[in-house]
């Protein structure tokens, strides 16, 4: 499976070097053009079809803030119950840096179920990856990027719907102006965090991915259908079709189609590695979600598939209309 994390799995990840030289290899190159063309051509096809409207889920879009926010603390939550700080590549220790990083997730879970002033939990959030770089370092927070996204999300959004902040008064539904860029910054984040994790777990550390094979034989599945592909070959199959889904994520383009065929391996993945593997991908479940509700609705989807839009760090003012 392309999406499995080696560093979630393998013991003493670090002792595994970067190797660039077979991310420069003439077949990885390749590999690597032929996502970016893909992602290209998609982004193109769908000028011509952008996508089929989805009633059912439509209706569900204002309600998007909020299952962001209960992904997020679900899976902030559930990571600490397992030891984890942002990741199950964080452990936390019983002293007091493991204190503080643990009361940062239950303090960041809290706003986002209850909705109580969301957008500054969303900032904390924020805030914890510079945090955990004084404690974990610099790579293992980097590949957590995609918890970013879901907190920039509610930031730009607000906390919608079944939210205290809404119930109160103090915030209200997004228009479309603040909804796009909301999806803006969760695209960005989630498919860029796809790219790094791509080349920190596979491309440029492939040591690193064959030991999580020799655990795991079972994930090199081209081999267990009975085709002749080493795990090395796999490895770099792997890895291109990891940065294929992030560039197909940054484009925002098919985000129907785009969801469905990515959700088959980040769902697979599950049966092999249960519930570390579900607490960790909760947030990129949750960005899915709402690139195929969104996605769904004709008159929303040309938020989801936006370049860039106009200031895309503006944060909204409160008072706001339901976009569908």
């Amino acid at each position: 499976m392309p999406v499995a994390h080696e560093t979630w799995f393998v013991p003493d990840p670090e002792r595994f070097g970067l190797d660039w030289a077979f991310a420069g290899q003439t077949a990885t190159v390749a590999m690597l053009a032929t996502a970016f063309a893909i992602a290209v051509a998609v982004r193109v096809l769908a000028r011509f079809f952008p996508g089929v409207e989805v009633p059912f889920l439509a209706r569900l879009a204002p309600w998007m803030p909020f299952a962001m926010r209960m992904h997020l603390a679900v899976s902030l939550l559930g990571l600490l119950s397992l030891g984890f700080y942002l990741s199950p590549a964080m452990d936390l220790q019983a002293n007091p840096a493991g204190v503080l990083l643990g009361a940062v997730m239950v303090t960041v879970a809290f706003g986002m179920v209850t909705g109580w002033h969301a957008r500054a939990a969303a900032g904390l959030l924020v805030l914890a990856g510079p945090i955990g770089l004084l404690e974990f370092g610099f790579s293992a927070v980097i590949q957590r990027v995609d918890m970013l996204g879901p907190a920039l999300f509610v930031m730009l959004a607000g906390p919608g719907r079944w939210s205290a902040d809404h119930e109160r008064g103090a915030e209200a539904e997004p228009d479309g102006a603040a909804l796009e860029r909301a999806v803006w910054a969760l695209r960005i984040a989630v498919g860029v965090a796809l790219i790094l994790v791509a080349f920190a777990e596979k491309l440029a550390n492939p040591q690193l991915a064959l030991a999580f094979l020799e655990q795991q034989p079972s994930f090199n599945v081209a081999s267990g259908i009975g085709l002749d592909i080493t795990d090395l070959q796999f490895i770099r199959l792997a890895g291109a079709i990891e940065v294929l889904f992030g560039l197909l994520l940054i484009s925002g383009a098919l985000p129907q189609a785009v969801v469905v065929i990515a959700g088959i391996p980040f769902n697979a993945t599950l049966y092999f590695l249960g519930e570390i593997e579900l607490m960790g991908h909760l947030p990129i479940y949750g960005t899915m979600l709402v690139l195929l509700v969104l996605g769904s609705d004709p008159r929303l989807r040309p938020l989801v598939s936006s370049v860039a839009p106009l200031r895309p760090w503006a944060t909204p003012t409160p008072a706001r209309t339901a976009p569908a």
